[in-house]
């Protein structure tokens, strides 16, 4: 009954974000079409300009934004699943150069391009399951994601491959919205706030619209100019603090396809589709073509290239060594650019199963760090 009680009370808090946002646009299209348009414009033919230019502006609004919250996210395939009998063969098993044969085994015949650290493929602990490239689990959501973005609160669910368009366009229709009711408003905030026009609560509601919009619209600027980026080089926002790691090392850059091939990935290449909120976006979320890399590539190539090695008496582990590290004055650099703490543990720098270890900064040791295959990001 407490679960039951408390998983309730999650969900609400889960929504009060997409609840505070919805209520903001319903009380915008009040002030603006009512209070301003109708109470406010003394010309006619200005109204209906207005009124006409704000409304298909607020469908394409709404309809992203609605898009993106109600999209299912991405999940893992069945068949990136281990079997029950593979399960209880890796839980068995102790020692993790076996397990990770156990997996390299299962992953034999799948569309993997990205490893961890040590060389082995990715594996989530809590979906028992492979993760396909790009893929993240994400604690919320409570599964893997299929090129998971972030975890959004306000739209209350995972901004990922299925949905990542709608996300793009709510940003740069919800940009649009704002300026254009900032642009329109404009006069009429600033005879309000001279004094020259009729003093009541419509002009309250003219002028928080303004103040509203100006800032909201500062906002989205940023976030909507940042996915931009992240669209023309083809990263997800996990890629740009984490690169993904290949069998030639990390690459941030490993998906880009050059910018307009980036372009038609997320928007699809039918051009009648690109700025509406319906899917189109190319691929299954699950294979995708690697920069310098064949596009057939998969743990199998990568087994066959490994038996061939070892039949030329070359040791088995300088297949699997990782890039090399860095240690630098703040810390350790895994050749993406990024320095991190020094860890306390020096020996196995990244486990199996993608767990990171607890770091050591300013003399006090973190609680249970967060695995790898749990990353939710807030970034709104």
């Amino acid at each position: 009954m407490v679960n039951k009680v408390l998983n309730l009370c999650f969900q609400i808090i889960r929504w009060a974000p997409v609840v505070f946002i919805t209520a903001v646009i319903v009380w915008s299209y009040y002030a603006y079409v009512v209070q301003m348009c109708i109470f406010t414009v003394a010309s006619t033919p200005e109204m209906v300009i207005y009124l006409l230019l704000y409304h298909p502006l607020l469908v394409l609004f709404a309809w992203t934004y609605w898009q993106t919250i109600f999209t299912n996210p991405g999940c893992a395939p069945k068949e990136f699943h281990l079997s029950p009998s593979d399960l209880d063969r890796f839980i068995r098993e102790e020692d993790e150069a076996l397990q990770r044969d156990i997996l390299t085994n299962v992953a034999r015949n799948l569309p993997i391009q990205c490893r961890t650290v040590v060389g082995g493929c990715r594996f989530c602990e809590k979906c028992k399951a492979i993760k396909p490239d790009r893929a993240h689990h994400c604690s919320v959501c409570g599964s893997c994601i299929l090129k998971m973005d972030h975890h959004c609160p306000w739209v209350n669910n995972c901004v990922n491959f299925t949905n990542y368009k709608f996300f793009v366009l709510f940003l740069g229709y919800a940009l649009l919205y704002c300026l254009y009711i900032a642009g329109t408003s404009l006069q009429y905030f600033i005879e309000f706030w001279s004094g020259v026009g009729n003093s009541g609560l419509g002009n309250l509601h003219v002028l928080f619209l303004f103040f509203a919009s100006i800032m909201f619209a500062l906002s989205l600027l940023f976030l909507f100019g940042y996915h931009l980026h992240l669209v023309s080089k083809n990263r997800s926002t996990l890629e740009s603090f984490r690169s993904p790691i290949f069998r030639s090392g990390p690459d941030k850059d490993g998906f880009s396809l050059g910018s307009y091939g980036n372009f038609l990935e997320i928007f699809g290449d039918d051009k009648r589709l690109w700025f509406l909120p319906v899917f189109s976006s190319l691929g299954d979320g699950v294979s995708y073509t690697v920069r310098n890399l064949p596009t057939s590539s998969s743990y199998q190539s990568m087994e066959n290239r490994d038996t061939a090695q070892n039949e030329l008496s070359v040791p088995a582990e300088a297949t699997i060594d990782p890039p090399p590290l860095v240690t630098t004055a703040s810390g350790t650099d895994f050749g993406d650019g990024v320095n991190f703490p020094i860890r306390t543990v020096d020996e196995d720098y990244d486990s199996l199963l993608g767990e990171r270890q607890r770091w050591m900064e300013d003399g006090g040791e973190e609680g249970p760090g967060q695995a790898e295959s749990e990353i939710t990001l807030t970034r709104h």
